[in-house]
């Protein structure tokens, strides 16, 4: 597979020292920008699923005329944590 490259960037001097004061040990300023980039493009897409799956579950609720408040999502959440306490507790017995 071949690469491809990427726009040069241009920065402060600043932005480049400070970038450039938190590599590791072996670590270049090119891998540093392309392990942002990947995190940045995951985030990204993770935060439009995200976005999405919550206009999708207004619209069906909207739909459907069901609609439920905090308490209600706070009581679920909480006896879920309770299962989840009691099947790991019994686990460890």
């Amino acid at each position: 597979m071949k690469t491809a490259s990427l726009p040069s960037l241009r920065v402060d001097p600043e932005l480049r020292a400070a970038a450039e004061s938190v590599l590791k040990e072996g670590e270049s300023l090119s891998s540093l920008i392309e392990d942002s980039l990947r995190r940045q493009i995951d985030y990204r897409r993770t935060q439009a699923e995200f976005i999405a799956r919550g206009l999708a579950g207004l619209a069906e609720a909207q739909r459907t005329d069901v609609f439920y408040t905090t308490d209600d999502i706070q009581a679920l959440v909480r006896k879920k944590l309770e299962k989840a306490k009691a099947r790991k507790a019994a686990q460890q017995k």
